[in-house]
């Protein structure tokens, strides 16, 4: 009997052994908005502020090297006329044509001048947008598994990111488990007095500017490109 009692223990304490092995903390889901939080990060801001200041500049270093192309073909039109004019003699015509075709070939490097500009600063601002972007989302995703996991959690969600079908993998959760305003303190915590601040949302349709924006290419009478 008392060997009996003993099996029955030892069998007992087994058994609470083996369940203590095999179980798992129930996990604790918390849900952020990594967008929402890359865009309204105030060093964020501070990027946009100056990529946009010299997007501007790169906007007029285009309009000045398009009204110096203008120019040209204003000059070559006058050219063109000339050659093309009964009263001048075939010396001054030939004159004017070959006037004409020298300013006519600098058109058109003008013309490569500005789309290799263009595309340039296009290259240049995306590159330094991209290499930014990379680094803040990986300082946001840091101090948002930082707030994670003060609060207990086990599992962060982005609910900002799209699936494989294009939409967020999150269907529902409820707000409470929404740390996003929470990790919004914390990134803005140490934000300049001076530092940009959130520019309005734009309505809806409403048009974003694109980089260093083409300028209407030169027309020159008569030549296509």
């Amino acid at each position: 009997m008392k060997n009996s009692l003993k099996s029955l223990v030892a069998m007992a304490a087994f058994g609470a052994l083996s369940a203590a092995a095999f179980a798992q903390p129930a996990p604790k889901i918390l849900v952020v908005d990594m967008a929402k939080l890359y865009d309204n990060h105030y060093k964020t801001l501070e990027q946009n502020a100056k990529i946009q200041a010299d997007d501007q500049k790169a906007q007029e270093e285009v309009e000045k090297m398009n009204k110096e192309g203008n120019a040209l073909v204003e000059e070559y039109k006058t050219l063109n006329d000339q050659s093309n004019n009964p009263t001048l003699s075939a010396e001054a015509k030939s004159k004017a044509q070959d006037t004409a075709q020298k300013k006519l070939e600098q058109i058109q490097n003008k013309q490569r001048e500005v789309q290799t500009f263009i595309q340039n600063t296009r290259n240049s601002l995306g590159q330094r947008l991209n290499t930014f972007r990379s680094l803040m989302l990986e300082e946001i995703s840091k101090v948002a598994t930082e707030v994670a996991k003060r609060k207990g959690a086990t599992i962060l969600m982005d609910k900002a990111g799209p699936s494989g079908i294009g939409i967020s993998p999150l269907v529902y959760h409820d707000t409470a488990y929404d740390i996003t305003e929470d990790v919004m303190k914390e990134i803005n915590k140490d934000r300049p007095a001076n530092a940009p601040t959130a520019p309005p949302v734009p309505a809806a349709g409403a048009e974003k500017s694109a980089p260093a924006s083409g300028a209407a290419p030169l027309a020159v009478p008569g030549i296509k490109k």
